[in-house]
């Protein structure tokens, strides 16, 4: 667990690493809590370094893009280089660890097409090399049952149970998946009855008898804290197949009818969860370390803008941030605009093209100047910082559909299009404002002039591509701030715990590939 010269591998050396990630963060707080919709209304690009706006102002926009991925160009000032270098030498790295020399008994095998029907490409890797990686951890803490917490809280993130069924039917290990959703798990349920239909079905016709994995159990119940979880895991069902428990049945603590568990008979868990949102993955953690019945942990977190913070000595001591003692003696605090921050990937900008890139610019040019009409015409609603939705996706099918309906324009020379781009873009941010005035339900006054607000702005449009990317790429370095607290929390608890940090993910594929996996060592 290294990054050029900083390191992780043991309590003093993750503290070190943090230190260092505080200590060149404080100079550029003005970034980290901007709001870029004030960008034009508040001229935020004033508070940069002059010379290196006026450097990348003219920047190729493909270059700008790789600002958050650490790259750099010759001719850029020495102090512009200088930053980008050092925050990717602070940054954890996030190519893909080579697992098999990293971790013991890990064979990342294909999943059949029936178990990964209806899973995009994503959500494929993540579930076949996640599933390879609980299952090695199982195998070494011995027989164990999975406990899915990720399946479900967040059904974007890992709908339907792919995971826990998975590593139910490939893996052969007992799995509970807990979803938040009663209509998601019974949805679950049928996907997982079909699939050991399917390996029945197969099992009669090769003649290798009629027994089959079981299907994972499934329990409806969003987890709010550590306690919940504590007594999820104290009253696990590891032999029936439906279980449904609420807040209200959990507070009341086990049911005997709920469970076919025996008072006397030990139960060996591990927790996984799959990109588990918010301080669901601080829960997970600190159940690992409070309930002797976790053997062990993976844990993949994301959403960092949802987690709890301490904001001062009086807060609740089990906020998502810091976790760490450590952390917490430095007295550091995040904000809300760092923890969404963290959240930017330098993978996915990266990925973008000269014409995708250019369009996400214009977008949030929009957006900023949308903010100049709402402080002059609706300063009431501006006060209530209001959220006009993701138009960007909007926008942009738009704009290749019409590229599609008429493909000689991309003929179109570039000293052409110059000429037309303010007409065009003047338009595009007329629409783009007459949406926002819908979502916010608000009339459009009469005598409100876009062009001459647009034409304001344009003057300085070509400063938010390069304000945005050099502000984004802190975004890497904040991550690893709350990834680095995590880690040292767990170190925290002595040589009984062993743990690790691993990118396991392709992360042009998913971004989000740091997994903590911690073990219980046999005293």
């Amino acid at each position: 667990m290294k990054s050029g010269k900083y390191s992780c591998n043991t309590r003093s050396e993750t503290l070190e690493w943090i230190t260092a990630i505080i200590d060149f963060l404080k100079p550029f707080s003005f970034l980290i809590n901007a709001h870029v919709v004030n960008f034009f209304k508040d001229k935020q690009w004033e508070d940069v370094d002059e010379e290196w706006m006026s450097c990348l102002r003219n920047e190729k926009p493909e270059n700008i893009l790789l600002i958050p991925s650490g790259s750099v160009q010759d001719h850029w000032p020495a102090s512009l280089k200088d930053f980008v270098h050092t925050l990717r030498s602070l940054s954890f790295p996030r190519e893909q660890a080579d697992l098999q020399t990293m971790l013991s008994d890990v064979n990342v095998a294909p999943l059949s097409t029936v178990l990964s029907q209806g899973m995009n490409l994503k959500k494929k890797h993540e579930v076949e090399v996640l599933s390879s990686v609980v299952s090695s951890v199982v195998n070494s803490v011995g027989e164990s049952t999975v406990i899915d917490v990720g399946s479900g809280q967040v059904p974007d993130f890992n709908p339907f149970g792919y995971l826990a069924q998975v590593l139910s039917f490939q893996y052969k290990h007992s799995v509970v998946a807990i979803d938040s959703s009663s209509h998601h798990g019974n949805v679950t349920d049928a996907r997982a009855a079909r699939i050991r239909k399917h390996f029945a079905s197969q099992m009669r016709k090769s003649g290798s008898g009629n027994k089959c994995p079981d299907a994972p159990t499934t329990i409806t119940c969003r987890v709010l804290s550590t306690e919940m979880l504590k007594s999820l895991t104290n009253d696990v069902p590891l032999e029936e197949n439906d279980l449904d428990l609420d807040a209200a049945a959990l507070n009341e603590g086990p049911k005997s009818s709920q469970s076919s568990i025996d008072a006397n008979r030990s139960c060996s868990l591990v927790l996984a969860g799959l990109h588990a949102c918010g301080d669901l993955s601080v829960t997970m953690l600190r159940t690992f370390m409070e309930c002797e019945e976790v053997k062990a942990v993976v844990s993949i977190g994301c959403c960092y803008n949802l987690l709890s913070e301490k904001a001062s000595e009086s807060s609740c001591s089990k906020c998502g941030f810091p976790m760490s003692a450590g952390l917490k003696s430095l007295g550091f605090s995040l904000g809300k605009n760092a923890r969404d921050l963290a959240c930017q990937s330098a993978e996915r900008w990266s990925s973008l093209g000269e014409d995708a890139g250019l369009q996400n610019f214009e977008l949030h040019s929009f957006r900023a100047a949308f903010q100049m009409v709402l402080s002059k015409h609706y300063p009431e609603v501006l006060a209530t910082s209001p959220s006009i939705g993701r138009q960007g996706k909007a926008f942009r099918r738009q704009k290749q559909r019409k590229a599609l309906e008429t493909p000689s324009k991309l003929k179109t020379s570039r000293k052409d299009t110059d000429k037309k781009s303010m007409t065009h873009t003047s338009s595009s941010f007329e629409k783009f404002c007459l949406s926002a005035f819908s979502r916010l339900n608000l009339e459009h006054p009469r005598d409100l002039d876009l062009s001459a607000t647009w034409n304001e702005a344009n003057a300085f449009t070509e400063l938010i591509g390069p304000y945005w990317s050099i502000r984004a790429a802190l975004g890497p370095v904040l991550e690893t701030l709350i990834l680095l607290d995590r880690l040292m929390f767990l170190q925290e608890q002595g040589d009984s715990i062993q743990v690790t940090m691993l990118p396991i993910f392709d992360p042009t594929i998913s971004p989000r590939n740091v997994a903590v996996i911690a073990k219980r060592l046999l005293p």
